[in-house]
């Protein structure tokens, strides 16, 4: 995954927790200690950070650290947790899968 996608994956995933009505943590890369892939960093005035190794990862790994960050971020739990995942992997569906422009001409038999 490239920068560019990371921070387009972040802001979708931002997005979808904010319109989900939770409080979406600031993502950066990478994370402070070199001996993690991931990290939650609870700020003392109430902010959290997810914090995902880039370099030498598959982009659904990258994306479901981000996801569980959220979940974890949020303290959801239960149903509403499944419900926000199910949301916030259709997002970076939207990232990770490009959708494949239609023709207007029908596929030859």
């Amino acid at each position: 995954m490239t920068s560019l996608e990371f921070a387009e994956l972040a802001r979708r995933l931002g997005a979808v927790v904010r319109t989900a009505g939770f409080e979406p943590p600031s993502f950066r890369s990478p994370p402070r200690s070199p001996a993690h892939t991931r990290a939650l960093v609870r700020q003392s005035g109430g902010s959290v950070t997810v914090s995902v190794r880039l370099k030498n990862r598959s982009s659904l790994a990258v994306a479901a650290d981000l996801i569980d960050g959220v979940i974890a971020a949020n303290a959801v739990v239960g149903q509403p947790a499944g419900h926000l995942r199910d949301q916030l992997w259709q997002a970076a569906d939207d990232v990770l899968l490009p959708r494949v422009p239609s023709t207007s001409r029908p596929l030859a038999a």
